[in-house]
């Protein structure tokens, strides 16, 4: 008989500043970081943490979510994984969606990190107040793992 893994909980993430939330397959905190886009400094507040499938976790940015076509913070998103890991991040399936009647833009993701290759997804989502990225990475024999937890982020999420 093979074992079968706990099951994992999920615990609501709240983002204070701008009551944001979504369900993450477990305890995180926060990470605060003050961005440079096109000059101007943006803080923003990630929550994410690594699964034994990949990492799942989503950021808010504190700026109005269309000063920027959701284009253009995709290509950013992919500039910075590459900055981060010296491997290049490509996007593929890319379509815009609406999210609660807001602009959204879902991309597939893949890489490559130490010859082995990655996949994931990735929402961004304009709000009048706020930009926000959801985001699950991993390798890619997780694939169908890592597509259920993007959805279960995504089902989760909640901006105000």
């Amino acid at each position: 008989m093979t074992p079968t893994l706990p099951a994992v909980e999920w615990v609501e993430t709240t983002d204070p500043p701008s009551g944001i939330t979504a369900e993450l397959p477990g305890k995180v905190t926060v990470r605060k970081e003050a961005i440079s886009i096109d000059g101007e400094i943006v803080d923003a507040r990630a929550y994410g943490l690594d699964t034994p499938d990949g990492a799942v976790g989503f950021t808010v940015h504190d700026m109005p979510g269309d000063r920027y076509p959701l284009e253009d913070n995709l290509q950013r998103f992919r500039e910075s994984y590459m900055q981060n890991t010296a491997e290049p991040l490509a996007s593929s399936n890319v379509r815009k969606v609406t999210f609660d009647g807001r602009p959204a833009l879902d991309a597939r993701l893949t890489s490559t990190t130490d010859g082995e290759p990655v996949v994931g997804f990735i929402r961004l989502i304009a709000d009048d107040t706020h930009f926000v990225q959801a985001v699950t990475l991993g390798p890619e024999a997780n694939e169908k793992a890592l597509k259920a937890m993007h959805e279960r982020l995504l089902a989760s999420l909640r901006v105000p």
